[in-house]
């Protein structure tokens, strides 16, 4: 059981604290993880009257929160432990002082959490204040957001930052993919099952994709997407930590330093992409109108409402060069205005060795292991079978199917920032990002920016498709095509 704890929210009045952080703590304390005595101190810069804001948070709540998970009651009970303020988040003001004031009211040994819901490009300032405000303690945490940077110079400049006034073991670096239950089962799939470890390596798997699309377009983003892109925003962190906790090697155990020590082995071992392989692995796309669900949406220009040759889709051929995966390509993908919205695994198995079946029993297909994040979370694993409805031998493929949101429905709700906002206040960093994995991966990134900034323009696909041609005859090359959801 957790001790007490104090959570301050810097930018506790935005979008994602509105539809996520916030939620995820009335999740907590709806199933006893907010220990009584704990605060949560949303920031905003301005504060008419804490009234207002509760019942901003209120309206957010019923509108965010899945189908029963809001009553009135508990609201009642876990508005109590909500104490806004408005602060400046760059400079002293009198809102400080308040908070100050607020956090030296109690035990001066009770865990602070800062999480820093704010642009990557005031992580450094913010931290400066907070030290200046003697509010960093040996039990303090901060939680930062990513993309942290957009380059590997300016991520380590963020970081140094941040640095001067946290230890490293203090800065949990936040990827919310990270505390997804099925992300989570991935590694006890692989490091508790030995049928999986035993099957999971070059010698029986044919290919792996890593995908994650989005049928939304800009939104509330434009200013920040358009100067990031898809590489940035999505590759360069979610696709890459993923990648590594399916390929990393068995930690010796699951600690934070073991975990993270297998993971930066992996980000290290990929091929550099540079100049002309850039060309040959790497397919950059921007979406044009087209329909989706039935409706006509705009393309990315007529959103942005100005010229542009930022990508909103990215699909990468990699490859690990060690002695598990030679050989085997990683294909990552990820866009905006896609045909579905998922995120999923798919561990595509090689075809059997020798086909004792003859033609007419039907097709033999690879069997195939689908971890699937979102929008539902499950685990499933394709074999072949004997049709049951014949007398003739005809085979089809079946599949075997661990529905995790379904499966807990009843007495548990997955959220992954619930997860590590609760891993950052128990101090369990397993799940977070090292500052090594950050630069690591940007290392790899960096590089195909720079051919991007040389030269090229995006391959266009329509809104409601899977992404431009050229990313299907990136696969094509190697015999493989994409496992789209749905078809």
């Amino acid at each position: 059981m957790l001790n007490p704890f104090d959570i301050v929210i810097f930018g506790g009045g935005g979008d994602l604290s509105i539809r996520k952080l916030l939620p995820a703590m009335y999740r907590a304390y709806q199933e006893g993880n907010l220990p009584e005595g704990s605060r949560i101190v949303p920031t905003v810069r301005e504060l008419a009257n804490k009234e207002e804001f509760i019942e901003k948070v209120n309206q957010g709540l019923q509108e965010h929160l899945g189908q029963g998970e809001y009553n009135q009651q508990d609201w009642k009970t876990f508005s109590q432990f909500i104490e806004p303020l408005a602060i400046n988040v760059t400079q002293v003001d009198d809102g400080w002082k308040a908070l100050k004031a607020l956090l030296e009211s109690d035990a001066p040994d009770k865990s602070r959490v800062f999480y820093l819901s704010l642009p990557p490009a005031v992580y450094g300032s913010c931290s400066e204040v907070l030290a200046q405000m003697n509010l960093i303690t040996p039990t303090s945490r901060v939680v930062v957001e990513k993309p942290i940077g957009y380059c590997g110079e300016s991520a380590e400049v963020i970081n140094a930052k941040v640095a001067e006034y946290f230890d490293e073991q203090q800065i949990f670096r936040i990827d919310h993919y990270l505390g997804k239950e099925t992300v989570q089962n991935l590694m006890a799939l692989r490091f508790s099952n030995v049928i999986f470890e035993n099957l999971w390596d070059a010698k029986t798997i044919d290919n792996i994709q890593i995908s994650i699309s989005e049928t939304v377009g800009l939104e509330t983003r434009a200013g920040f997407y358009d100067k990031a892109g898809a590489l940035r925003d999505m590759v360069q962190n979610h696709l890459l930590q993923l990648l590594c906790l399916v390929a990393m090697e068995s930690p010796n155990k699951l600690s934070a330093n073991s975990i993270r020590t297998e993971k930066l082995k992996v980000l290290e071992s990929l091929r550099p992409l540079v100049n002309e392989d850039v060309d040959e692995n790497v397919i950059r796309g921007q979406y044009v109108p087209g329909e989706l669900d039935g409706t006509v949406v705009p393309g990315y220009l007529e959103e942005l409402g100005s010229a542009s040759h930022t990508e909103t889709f990215v699909a990468i051929r990699a490859n690990i060069d060690n002695w598990r995966w030679s050989g085997v390509p990683f294909y990552l993908r990820t866009g905006k205005r896609m045909k579905k919205r998922c995120a999923e695994i798919i561990v595509e198995y090689k075809p059997v060795s020798h086909n004792v079946y003859q033609k007419n029993v039907g097709n033999i297909e690879p069997n195939r292991l689908i971890i699937r994040l979102q929008p539902e979370e499950s685990i499933q694993l394709t074999l072949m079978s004997k049709r049951l409805d014949s007398l003739d031998m005809q085979l089809e493929p079946v599949t075997l199917n661990l529905d995790l949101s379904k499966d807990s429905a009843n007495t548990f709700h997955s959220d992954a920032y619930k997860r590590l906002m609760l891993d950052a206040a128990a101090n369990n960093p397993a799940l977070f990002i090292h500052r090594n994995e950050v630069k690591q991966a940007w290392a790899w990134i960096d590089p195909i920016i720079e051919k991007w900034e040389k030269e090229g323009t995006p391959s266009l696909y329509r809104a409601g498709t899977w992404g431009p041609e050229s990313a299907d005859e990136l696969l094509a090359q190697k015999g493989h095509k994409w496992f789209n959801v749905g078809e």
